[in-house]
């Protein structure tokens, strides 16, 4: 990717925002909204371990992101093509949870059996500048 333009679309990724998250199982994909956590150049999304997707998850892990991009009088998006690392590393997830708070409305501890916290791996992704009409495709590997 082209460092410019990965500089301009990592811009636009705050700590948290909410995200549409793809997953798909064995007979259709799946889509919902996500809390995307943006940390030390990192992307994560924290979610129960019995929840849906995991389910999904667990027998395919490949993923796809839409983050809607706007100002105000226009609109655009960044798309975001990868797959998904459980992480089970305790003090990262502590460390998350201290620092996205609404996170321990969920989970108690950062060893609660129901925390699940996945790492998306980006590889390639599309992104529409606000108001224009030209896809920008980019590759991150």
């Amino acid at each position: 990717m082209l460092e410019k333009l990965k500089k301009e679309v990592w811009s636009h990724f705050k700590q948290t925002q909410m995200v549409y998250l793809a997953t798909s199982g064995r007979k259709r994909p799946r889509v919902r909204p996500v809390t995307l956590i943006h940390l030390d150049g990192k992307f994560y999304v924290a979610t129960g371990t019995k929840d849906a997707k995991m389910k999904q998850i667990r027998n395919n892990k490949n993923i796809e992101f839409c983050y809607p991009i706007t100002n105000e009088k226009n609109s655009g998006y960044i798309r975001g093509v990868g797959s998904v690392i459980v992480i089970k590393d305790i003090p990262l997830k502590k460390k998350i949870m201290e620092i996205i708070p609404f996170i321990k409305e969920f989970f108690k501890k950062p060893d609660d059996p129901n925390f699940t916290l996945l790492e998306i791996k980006v590889r390639r992704g599309q992104y529409l500048k606000i108001g224009e009409f030209k896809v920008e495709k980019f590759k991150t590997t």
